[in-house]
């Protein structure tokens, strides 16, 4: 008779603390209801030119500085989150709180007072106010990764469930505005469609944050919320500064995370995207099609990416995926620099290795990012065992603020380099010709950014202090400090 394969506490020796697959499901249906605000929030310049009268070019200033506040509240609202420590424990409270202050800001903006002859300040309150409410749920979602789960095995799972939920329920939310709102008001955005579409979607996230409520109710106690010692902590600014300066793990990760996002940012971009596909492959909706077939790939890779890391460690996860991540990029190198200036879509057998190297590559972003997800619970861990200090909700808050900064500059990068070809008056349009330069700098842009991202994660993933072998002892010592604590008590 085969004997049962002994568990990852057995086999490390630490006492893991870990749910049900089915129970981690759950708690991570928090993403989902994060994801039903960020589809939503992506109309608000339809409601602030319709519903409240501002012009477009004061919307793109407006967006741009709520960006920067947005960045600025976070490591202010993680302090607090990390501050409190309730008998209830905080990830629900903070969950709630952050729902309710985001649905009251959406159905403001979208419903309440749109279309209702309000000025461009009452739209300012509420959209700041909506950033607010934004962080704080957020950064409650960020708690459960390093506290649901510290087995090596089960923590990749915890991004393997929040991107396939964040993949799925974005293109669902899209194709149900798209295909199924708007055709009722005529194929055009009106004050009312945003606010059967507010409703809606503020409908759907609150089943989801009852859901990840329920999923999260066995460990959101607050002896999860301890410091190493075992002991309750006053986290100050100035343990802030120290984990910035001093935690080289953290600072491994976010120079690995931000090179990453801001190359993808900047592919991202509208008018990058026409670039590529309206002019490069010659077919503007062949990118959305693809996107849409790609999801059962991605979902595939998503298990199979969190199996890998959860055996190699989220480093070596990183690393790893990273690195096919070039030879594919330097792959799709090869095919644009191929056909030349003929449309990619003029020829059957590059559409066809076109579209390959396309499944592939979304594939491997979910991977990615589900590694990514697991280090920085990782980088939580390592700080506890670093300095003493368990702040979950302070490193989030830390590494979001850099990111958001990092990326805030995708725009004005992108816009720069289509600048470099021509475009200074005028913006890339799918009947454009194509053109060597518009090859060469969408190549550049598109495929070897992201290059230059992926070897920064490489540099990062050699320096840091980070691997499976020592987690395990992180663990350990974690495990021994609380139970001397424990000790000393009694």
């Amino acid at each position: 008779m085969k004997s049962k394969a002994p568990t990852q506490t057995e086999t490390d020796g630490v006492q893991y603390r870990r749910v049900s697959n089915a129970r981690l499901a759950l708690a991570m249906t928090s993403a989902l209801s994060l994801a039903c605000f960020f589809s939503a929030i992506g109309y608000v310049s339809y409601a602030a030119n319709l519903g409240f009268g501002v012009t477009m070019l004061l919307v793109g200033t407006i967006m741009t500085v709520a960006r920067l506040f947005d960045g600025i509240t976070d490591p202010l609202i993680s302090l607090l989150i990390d501050k409190v420590n309730t008998r209830f424990g905080k990830i629900r409270l903070f969950i709630i709180i952050g729902w309710a202050i985001e649905a009251f800001s959406l159905l403001c903006l979208y419903s309440w007072f749109c279309g209702k002859g309000h000025s461009v300040g009452v739209f300012i309150l509420f959209y700041f106010l909506y950033y607010i409410g934004y962080t704080f749920h957020n950064m409650a979602n960020n708690l459960i990764s390093p506290v649901i789960t510290n087995d090596p095995k089960q923590r990749p799972m915890v991004g393997v469930f929040s991107t396939i939920y964040n993949y799925v329920i974005v293109i669902v939310l899209s194709i149900i505005v798209s295909m199924v709102l708007l055709p009722q008001y005529g194929d055009n955005y009106t004050v009312d469609l945003l606010s059967k579409t507010a409703v809606l979607f503020v409908g759907l996230s609150a089943v989801f944050t009852v859901l990840a409520i329920i999923g999260v109710s066995p460990i959101d106690k607050p002896e999860n919320f301890t410091s190493a010692q075992g002991k309750s902590q006053s986290i100050k600014g100035k343990d802030m500064l120290d984990l910035l300066k001093n935690n080289k793990a953290l600072q491994c990760f976010i120079f690995a995370a931000t090179s990453d996002k801001l190359a993808m940012n900047i592919a991202g971009q509208s008018v990058i995207t026409t670039l590529l596909y309206g002019i490069i492959i010659g077919n503007v909706r062949i990118g959305a099609i693809m996107n849409m077939v790609a999801i059962f790939p991605a979902l595939i890779f998503s298990v199979f990416g969190g199996k890998y890391t959860g055996k190699h460690g989220s480093a070596k996860g990183v690393a790893f995926w990273s690195q096919v991540s070039i030879y594919v990029n330097l792959a799709f190198v090869i095919v644009l620099l191929f056909a030349g200036t003929t449309p990619i879509v003029a020829s059957a057998p590059l559409l066809i290795l076109f579209i390959v190297l396309t499944m592939l590559q979304n594939g491997l972003k979910v991977v990615v990012s589900t590694a990514t997800t697991s280090m920085l619970a990782d980088v939580v861990d390592y700080e506890a065992y670093r300095s003493g200090r368990y702040m979950p909700g302070v490193v989030a808050g830390v590494y979001s603020l850099v990111d958001k900064v990092v990326s805030s500059l995708g725009a004005v990068i992108a816009t720069f380099c289509i600048s470099l070809i021509g475009y200074t008056a005028t913006i890339p349009q799918p009947t454009d010709p194509k053109t060597m330069p518009v090859v060469i700098m969408g190549i550049l842009v598109v495929y070897v950014l992201p290059v230059l991202g992926w070897i920064c994660t490489l540099i990062a993933m050699k320096k840091t202090p980070i691997s499976k072998e020592k987690m395990v002892e992180i663990q350990k010592t974690i495990e021994e400090r609380k139970k001397n604590a424990e000790q000393i008590d009694t």
